[in-house]
Formats: C-alpha cells, sequence, structure tokens
C-alpha cells in the first residue's frame, strides 16, 4: 500500500498497487476531473510532483515531452511508490 497526496489541499490517502491515482481519489471521496478512465480524454492530466508511477497500457495519451515535464493521467496510472500529484496539468 502506498500513499497519494493531492495538492494543492493536501489530501493524503492510501493508494494500493492495483489501483489507479483516479480510483484511489475517487474512493476516498475526493473530487477530480475525469471522463474516459482509459487516458485518451486528458481530462485528468496532473503533475507528477513526487513518486513514481507506471501505466498498463502502452500509450497512455500523453506526448513524450509531457512525460518528461512530468505530466500523468491518473485514471490509468498506478504507483510504484509514495506519490504527489498537482491537479490541474
Amino acid at each position: 500500500m502506498f500513499s497519494l497526496r493531492i495538492v494543492p489541499g493536501g489530501q493524503c490517502l492510501p493508494v494500493g498497487p492495483d489501483q489507479t491515482l483516479l480510483q484511489a481519489a475517487l474512493a476516498a471521496g475526493v473530487a477530480m476531473r475525469s471522463s474516459c478512465r482509459n487516458g485518451t480524454c486528458r481530462t485528468c492530466l496532473c503533475v507528477l510532483v513526487e513518486g513514481r508511477i507506471h501505466y498498463r497500457i502502452e500509450w497512455p495519451g500523453l506526448l513524450a515531452e509531457e512525460k518528461r515535464a512530468g505530466l500523468v493521467l491518473p485514471c490509468v496510472a498506478y504507483p510504484d511508490s509514495d506519490v504527489v500529484i498537482r491537479l490541474g496539468g
């Protein structure tokens, strides 16, 4: 089990290794923007401030430059460590 902290706001909640960041947030009652939940619409786009994530799909809807800039899609991102994300990419 890892922790997910969402800024601004500072909510800190548990996230399992088989749970997306979005699933964990919604399960804890944290409102996050989302639509497709498969990595294509980019509605949930956030900045990874700290931690490591991985995607289970080859193309999660981000350009290589966006990945390098720290942008992530919580709807398809799984934690590999404790994670801090900033809402609104």
